[in-house]
């Protein structure tokens, strides 16, 4: 039995809660007061947590969550000194029953990793800000190329991976996904699932990589539409990694 669940956080972040019979973590956790009142709520002990990236709206609440509790936190090798168990590419981490395998996925961040667990077939990933529903993340301090790659390297994954990332973006990136694919049925079809959803008030997460590849433009940088769209837009070649860097340049403007 597994249950994940999202806990909201500032204005648009998820933490993500992971429940087995062997226990809970979280994923990223931002903030402590809304984890700890759920956690509270639910009667839940946390087990361990996992963290993507430095940024701090990942990790700012993982002193408080551990202060009367310590606990394993597994992360990225940066500079955050509660990280205790540090961990790199292909490394293999068990915790409350699962086991994730740690892939290096930078761009966004230099240190940037996923967690993905094979999960008896029902696979998981928790990928953070490098691929949301719709759209990835900001090339902050990566390039390009490690970015496009990082993506490239998480399509490879079954196409039922579920996709948990850090944040309730996927509505604008799918309006900002439509001017780049607008003949796309299956993105028009999407859009209105998640206008659906946003209106009843639910998460528009989890996505699955099958979903994805359909709708997302950013793992679309071979479609010969997107390709098409792009070079007259911008006279960009229609390479894929140039197409990937003038879609994610666009978006940043968008």
């Amino acid at each position: 039995m597994i249950n994940i669940e999202p806990i909201k956080a500032f204005s648009d972040n998820y933490i993500w809660l992971v429940t087995t019979n062997e226990g809970s973590i979280v994923i990223d956790p931002g903030e402590s007061q809304n984890t700890l009142d759920y956690l509270s709520n639910k009667k839940i002990n946390l087990s361990g947590i996992l963290i993507t990236h430095h940024h701090f709206d990942h990790t700012g609440g993982i002193d408080d969550l551990t202060k009367n509790n310590p606990m394993e936190v597994y992360g990225p090798n940066n500079n955050i000194t509660s990280i205790n168990k540090k961990v790199v590419d292909g490394d293999v981490i068990e915790i409350i029953g699962l086991q994730f395998e740690v892939m290096e996925i930078p761009g966004h961040t230099l240190d940037h990793i996923a967690f993905y667990s094979f999960n008896k077939g029902n696979p998981i990933l928790f990928c953070g800000d490098t691929l949301f529903s719709g759209g990835c993340g900001r090339v902050f301090e990566g390039t390009h190329k490690q970015m496009y790659d990082s993506l490239v390297k998480l399509k490879k994954l079954p196409k039922n991976t579920k996709i948990y990332c850090g944040h309730e973006y996927t509505k604008s990136n799918l309006e900002f996904a439509l001017e780049v694919d607008h003949g796309n049925k299956n993105l028009k079809s999407r859009y209105n699932e998640v206008t659906r959803l946003i209106n009843l008030g639910h998460p528009t997460l989890p996505s699955t990589l099958g979903v994805e590849l359909h709708i997302n433009p950013f793992l679309r940088c071979e479609n010969k539409d997107i390709q098409e769209n792009i070079h007259n837009k911008f006279n960009t070649n229609k390479n894929e990694l140039e197409i990937f860097k003038a879609i994610r340049e666009w978006k940043d403007n968008f």
